[in-house]
């Protein structure tokens, strides 16, 4: 039989999610931001849940791609634009829509020969300081892209570095309002903090592009909760204990003997390690779901194995199914933010680190 571990992605909870940043951006239109292999769920499976978005938002042009061959025949956007010049030629074959925010792109765009012009959208570093067109460089770099006969309709983008926090996006709006002010065409601000935690910034969005919380965790972690937001898990990961140990005062538990037992235990061992994405740096006592019954793990996580304190569970045993992060059979949820949060990360990099060799099925 196969290794008894699986990932499961949630489909309805997808469907859902996205539907909870229209609800706080409910004038706005709704990009799925798919990149990163739609946050490591997989594009594929993931699409049949997102596929009531108004677009998909990705990075490259092999994501658009497989998002054109899944069927889609709506908007997408490269969130980083073209990397060279005869990416456009793809870009209108595709017909994709695609970020410009540098002079270099702008120069390939009037270096290009098409007889159909392209949707762009002209990026803002309004702070972030990643991409983009400072404010005071931003309506020259307009003014170049306006007078090209290779592009149509230019849109106006930024992107929040603070709307998960207490500074807020205020400072940056106020940049992005003043360098776009009387600039024709549509906007678009807002991550998942800034769609769930400022509506949006209602009036400055003619599109919101939610990543994170379209998966079921929360953008502001730990002010506030994916159940806070309304958010379900869009994946599960459970594996089953292979084996049970019987410890005694002073036995330990795994490399490094980081776990030392002071009173008689059962341990369960998990078909579950870090080459399969699980956190290496996950301590004693991160969370797990025992048969749907809260439980923590043991010692060091291993490449193919972790180990779970099995002692206050006397039905637990052989054959226990272990709910790494998600949902456990019987609808107790796991968050993957409590998970990341003890291995010191972010559910963002539990996501995308799911392991290749983990089976994955679609419900």
């Amino acid at each position: 039989m196969p290794r008894p571990i699986q990932a499961t992605i949630h489909t309805q909870a997808l469907a859902h999610n996205l539907n909870r940043a229209r609800h706080f951006a409910p004038d706005a239109r709704v990009w799925a931001v798919v990149k990163a292999n739609a946050y490591g769920h997989g594009i594929e499976r993931a699409f049949n849940g997102l596929r009531g978005a108004d677009g998909f938002a990705l990075l490259d042009l092999a994501e658009a791609q497989r998002v054109r061959d899944l069927g889609w025949r709506g908007p997408v956007l490269l969130l980083e634009g073209v990397f060279e010049q005869r990416d456009l030629e793809l870009c209108s074959r595709l017909d994709l829509w695609h970020t410009v925010h540098c002079n270099e792109q702008i120069d390939m765009l009037a270096a290009h020969k098409t007889n159909v012009p392209q949707r762009v959208f002209l990026k803002m570093n309004s702070g972030m300081n990643r991409l983009g067109f400072r404010p005071e460089q931003y309506r020259s770099a307009w003014t170049r892209l306006n007078a090209l006969p290779q592009v149509d309709e230019i849109s106006h983008m930024t992107h929040f570095s603070d709307a998960d926090g207490p500074a807020g996006v205020a400072r940056q709006m106020a940049a992005f309002d003043a360098a776009t002010q009387d600039l024709p065409g549509e906007r678009t601000v807002s991550n998942s903090a800034a769609t769930l935690r400022h509506g949006g910034v209602p009036g400055a969005n003619d599109w919101v592009r939610p990543g994170i919380a379209v998966y079921g965790s929360a953008p502001d972690f730990p002010e506030n909760s994916a159940e806070t937001w309304g958010l379900q898990p869009a994946m599960t990961l459970e594996a089953r204990v292979i084996g049970v140990q019987h410890l005694q005062p002073g036995d330990t538990v795994g490399y490094g003997s980081s776990f030392r037992a002071e009173v008689p235990m059962r341990v369960g061992t998990v078909a579950c390690g870090y080459a399969d994405g699980y956190p290496r740096i996950c301590p004693t006592g991160t969370p797990v779901l025992i048969d749907g019954q809260p439980g923590h793990t043991l010692g060091r996580v291993s490449m193919d194995m972790l180990c779970v304190d099995l002692t206050p569970l006397p039905n637990a045993g052989q054959g226990s199914t272990v709910t790494l992060w998600g949902r456990a059979h019987n609808g107790r949820v796991l968050p993957m933010d409590d998970v990341a949060a003890r291995a010191g990360t972010l559910a963002y990099e539990l996501m995308c680190a799911l392991a290749a060799r983990v089976p994955v099925v679609v419900e």
